[in-house]
């Protein structure tokens, strides 16, 4: 079943799997769709698609580039809104500790905040949007969002494409083995039956003797 699973992802359309990762990447990277978005969930599923050098590039390339542009939004809506973003339904509804986190996060590392940030839920949605309110210079923003989404991307696919080559290779190794086993229990149950029918002539031609 799971192999049956992987190889219908595999067989999509490459295009239709790359964007739908990408918007996926896009989603978790920008404030409240990341709350929605299961983008690091989906880049792990859809990490299993990539199973050749170019097809985990091109994969790279476009999640990259929308991790990239994600923060670049999450950004400029801090930039405009500032600390009032803090007050909104959203953030009060599924994150005003972790604005408060991000917000004291970016106060004590700066840029290095923002690099950690894509690595750990909740923060890498609203770290962006933070320090765009903080006042963080882009100059320093952005090496440090490209540099962190180039990372979180690889690892997530790569992590995708090694579970669902070894995911395949286990079930394949578990049918084999089963293959086996059933072959073993044949041959003993062969046996067993033939074993009993020898002994059940022999019992015969003793029985014929003694009469």
């Amino acid at each position: 079943m799971l192999t049956d699973l992987l190889n219908w992802l595999q067989g999509l359309p490459p295009a239709g799997v790359v964007v739908g990762a990408g918007l996926l990447v896009f989603g978790e990277c920008t404030l409240g769709l990341g709350f929605i978005a299961p983008g690091e969930t989906g880049l792990f599923v859809l990490g299993t698609t990539a199973n050749s050098v170019p097809k985990f590039l091109i994969m790279w390339l476009v999640t990259t580039l929308c991790a990239v542009a994600g923060d670049l939004v999450g950004y400029a809506i801090g930039k405009r809104f500032g600390p009032r973003l803090r007050q909104t339904k959203i953030v009060q509804k599924h994150g005003a500790q972790g604005w408060d986190k991000a917000t004291d996060f970016l106060r004590r590392y700066g840029a290095w905040a923002v690099l950690i940030a894509i690595f750990l839920p909740v923060l890498r949605t609203l770290v962006p949007a933070a320090a765009g309110a903080s006042g963080l210079p882009l100059r320093k923003f952005v090496p440090a969002v490209a540099v962190g989404a180039t990372a979180w991307c690889a690892l997530h696919i790569g992590i995708g494409a090694a579970a669902g080559e070894a995911a395949k290779k286990a079930e394949e190794l578990i049918g084999t083995g089963s293959s086996i086993l059933a072959g073993v229990l044949v041959a003993v149950v062969v046996v067993v039956v033939l074993v009993k029918r020898k002994r059940a002539k022999e019992r015969e031609g003793a029985l014929s003797k003694s009469g």
